[in-house]
């Protein structure tokens, strides 16, 4: 989380209170055991996966572990996941697993230690929305946490380079490449939601259109906390207030990524209504009741996927976005990616069956990156069978008969055989 500056006003240029010590008048204590320097919650995490590397764990599993907020827990987690340090298991709840590197991420980036305090940087100026002409966005200036970054052109060419460093491929959107037709929609300041199965890529997208992101991973857990922040208790004693994500997208002008957002609970996502609407404020009651006005550039956009347990777009939610934009899986991608053609066969035959209603899962582009990974590492023979196990259990029967009829045999989940 970003801490705001000081002096709360009501202008775009709003500058925040100084972080708040003392004791929080009629705030419970936090448990999450005071604030953590750049990069020490990762590091925490990672050491949680690496010293149980068998087990799936939730983010609420971690969180409720080292006592940090279930938000905070599965933003560093899907950070590792980005990384390689960490590995996301495909079905619901999410869960996480160490990975060969995870031992890696718990010895720090070389970001440095910070102190669990930090100095309120200065206001910062107005931001520019996305403008101009370049080909591929620059990442933000994630260490200083002002917000600083460059503006992102709407006319892009070619493959644009993720803050994480993966490629991300442009599919057409309105005669326009995604990632540009995103940008200009967030020039218009007009709020997208993009729904579709998990592993199509919804988040990819996302990263790739706005460098500036800042992102709630979203779920049943998620409190209004996770947006606008919480008292947290300092080192020397007594409590401050840490801003949320939300606070920080709306004061650095920036854009806010709510993954899963039909997972968290109306109520907690009524927090963010008033800051999309023409008001563009916020009202952070826990602290103080002050008034939080958005910078211009700030811009909000959200992730859904139907058919998920738990999610539900209701009409309030659905009303706030005036694009609604399905994302499906680019197959024609995945053979350019020299994914194995049988499998992207088995893929779409599948997602044929699934739009038909006679099954509920078909391999998504996720899953596909997945089985080239596979087979590189534990070979072909394993990548199919895995493809078998990771199908939910109900459609298990007529995910192996498709695939059996594309690889001429008869293929079962890949499971431990005799002892050696």
């Amino acid at each position: 989380m970003t801490t705001a500056p000081a002096n709360p006003t009501t202008t775009a240029s709003i500058t925040l209170p100084a972080t708040a010590s003392g004791t929080a008048p009629g705030a419970a204590p936090a448990s999450s055991g005071g604030r953590l320097g750049q990069g020490e919650l990762r590091r925490r995490v990672a050491a949680v996966l690496a010293d149980r590397p068998g087990d799936l764990l939730t983010p609420g599993e971690i969180a409720k572990e080292l006592a940090r907020s279930a938000g905070a827990v599965a933003n560093a987690l899907d950070t590792l996941t980005d990384r390689g340090q960490a590995e996301r298991v495909a079905g619901r709840p999410r869960r996480y697993r160490a990975t060969a590197t995870t031992l890696d991420a718990t010895k720090g980036d070389g970001a440095g230690a910070r102190t669990a305090r930090r100095t309120p940087p200065p206001a910062p100026a107005p931001a520019t929305p996305p403008s101009g002409t370049a080909t591929t966005p620059t990442t933000a200036t994630a260490a200083s946490g002002k917000g600083t970054r460059k503006a992102a052109g709407t006319n892009v060419r070619g493959p644009v380079v993720r803050p994480n460093g993966q490629t991300y491929h442009p599919r057409r959107l309105a005669d326009l490449p995604d990632v540009g037709a995103l940008r200009r929609l967030r020039e218009a300041s007009i709020a997208a939601l993009l729904y579709g199965p998990p592993g199509t890529g919804k988040t990819s997208l996302v990263e790739a259109a706005f460098p500036d992101l800042i992102t709630v991973a979203g779920d049943g857990d998620t409190a209004v906390a996770d947006f606008v922040g919480e008292y947290t208790q300092a080192p020397g004693g007594g409590y401050e207030f840490v801003y949320g994500p939300l606070v920080a997208a709306m004061t650095e002008g920036r854009c806010l990524f709510i993954d899963d957002a039909t997972l968290i609970s109306p109520k907690v996502l009524a927090v963010v209504y008033p800051a999309m609407d023409g008001r563009r404020q916020i009202t952070v009651k826990a602290h103080k009741g002050e008034t939080v006005t958005a910078a211009e550039g700030f811009y909000v956009v959200a992730g859904h996927n139907p058919g998920v347990h738990g999610a539900v777009l209701t009409e309030a939610l659905a009303s706030r976005f005036a694009a609604q934009i399905q994302v499906s899986t680019d197959y024609d991608l995945a053979i350019t990616l020299k994914i194995d053609p049988r499998a992207v066969r088995v893929a779409r035959n599948l997602a044929r069956r699934k739009e038909s209603g006679e099954i509920g899962w078909a391999p998504q582009l996720r899953e596909l990156i997945a089985f080239q990974k596979m087979t590189r590492v534990l070979g072909a023979e394993a990548a199919v069978a895995n493809l078998v196990g990771i199908a939910p259990e109900e459609d298990r029967d007529a995910v192996a008969e498709v695939i059996g009829s594309v690889y001429g045999r008869a293929v079962a989940p890949l499971a431990l055989g005799r002892q050696l």
